[in-house]
């Protein structure tokens, strides 16, 4: 009875040995991950100030403008709103001094007779702010702001915006 065991070793003993033999070298695989978020910054500051300069009290009909800078990664759809410190959601701001008077100003896309810009955008629509995709590098986008008149108290004026960068 014996036999039977020597056979069944001997069997198994050669196939082992097909087995481990059958390639050389032997290969595994394995992979190498990274995942990518979607990321934007602004810059604004005092090198995107929107200057009037200074104007006699009859003036009327003003137009200034400046930029920010937008920095998305490449193919990430931005939407870009703006609110003054009034918290006007349609970018009707007004610049304050230290006095009661206030000069009304409207913040505006693309030239000083362009469309209204507001704090309406958001990751998924533009709503009253400003579309873009990001190409991984800085983009400049102008923002213009208009005076109908500026008819007030002589002093210096002033006001706050906020950019926001939904994505």
């Amino acid at each position: 009875m014996k036999k039977p065991s020597l056979i069944v070793a001997a069997v198994l003993a050669a196939t082992t040995s097909a087995v481990l033999a059958a390639t050389s070298p032997a290969t595994a695989t394995f992979q190498v991950l990274i995942t990518v978020a979607k990321a934007c910054s602004v810059t604004a500051g005092s090198g995107s100030n929107i200057n009037f300069n200074t104007v006699d009290s009859s003036a009327t009909n003003l137009s200034a403008s400046s930029n920010i800078s937008v920095t998305c990664s490449k193919s990430t759809p931005y939407n870009i709103g703006l609110l003054p410190s009034n918290n006007s959601s349609t970018g009707a701001g007004a610049m304050g001094n230290t006095g009661t008077d206030t000069i009304p100003y409207q913040l505006r896309s693309v030239s000083a007779t362009g469309a209204i810009w507001g704090s309406t955008a958001t990751s998924t629509s533009v709503g009253n702010g400003v579309a873009g995709t990001g190409t991984g590098s800085a983009q400049s986008i102008p923002v213009w702001a208009t005076v109908a008149s500026v008819n007030v108290t002589p002093g210096s004026y002033s006001d706050t915006v906020t950019v926001q960068v939904n994505y």
